[in-house]
């Protein structure tokens, strides 16, 4: 009987393997079923209200816009902070904590976290994790990836270092060219209800050019939905 050596077999399947745990967790942004498998939350505890989230500034009109609003109908927001523009503002990052808002960590370097490596991700996390930390005077407690697309690496460091992966219930595609403040406040209120996270954008650095305007046009209408639905916008704490 001849006994062949199959070891080598194995290297292509245990590739095949890393390569699904890399990559599988940004399924769950298209995929809701997978979120919480995976320890990604989209959604909050509150019996009337519904949480309003801001990726990708501080942004020097934008996030301005945006702070002014809300505090013209006394809500509270959470806003998800890319280290690389903390530190260009530090000071409008200072101005979001001191509003009584959140503040969560999304990223220093806007990448796709699938293309970078687990030390990449580590390294930009930290990264925007002390320069946040250092402007607002808050180690952020939540955390969302860009894109939504949440990695293993990122998953694992994030349970390490106690933050709450976070994506949307529901979201106004106002990164989009062709949205408009119309659109944007039906896509992000349709059956709305107690509990959801809803995704807006205070910056367009990531975006189509200029839709930080749309998004602040949109937000009064979101505002006045929410109330006419009995919603109160809260931060996520």
């Amino acid at each position: 009987m001849i006994v062949r050596d199959d070891s080598r077999l194995g290297l292509p399947a245990a590739l095949a393997l890393l390569a699904g745990a890399h990559a599988l967790p940004a399924a769950a942004m298209v995929w809701p079923p997978l979120r919480r498998p995976f320890g990604i939350q989209d959604r909050i505890d509150a019996a009337e209200g519904v949480a309003l989230t801001f990726d990708d500034g501080p942004h020097p009109q934008g996030t301005p816009a945006v702070l002014e609003l809300l505090a013209a109908a006394g809500a509270r927001g959470t806003f998800f902070l890319v280290g690389e523009q903390v530190q260009r503002r530090p000071g409008l990052a200072a101005e979001i904590a001191a509003a009584g808002h959140e503040i969560g960590l999304h990223c220093h370097r806007h990448r796709n976290l699938l293309r970078l490596t687990a030390a990449q991700i580590r390294a930009d996390l930290e990264r925007a994790e002390t320069v946040i930390a250092e402007a607002t005077g808050r180690a952020p407690r939540l955390y969302r990836a860009p894109y939504g697309l949440f990695s293993g690496a990122s998953l694992v460091l994030a349970r390490r270092r106690g933050w709450r992966p976070l994506l949307w219930t529901r979201w106004g595609r106002d990164w989009e060219k062709r949205s408009t403040p119309v659109s944007i406040a039906a896509h992000v209120t349709r059956w709305v209800r107690a509990g959801d996270i809803l995704l807006l954008h205070d910056a367009d650095f990531y975006s189509a050019p200029g839709s930080w305007r749309t998004t602040a046009a949109a937000l009064p209408l979101v505002l006045e939905e929410l109330e006419r639905r009995g919603l109160a916008p809260v931060a996520i704490d």
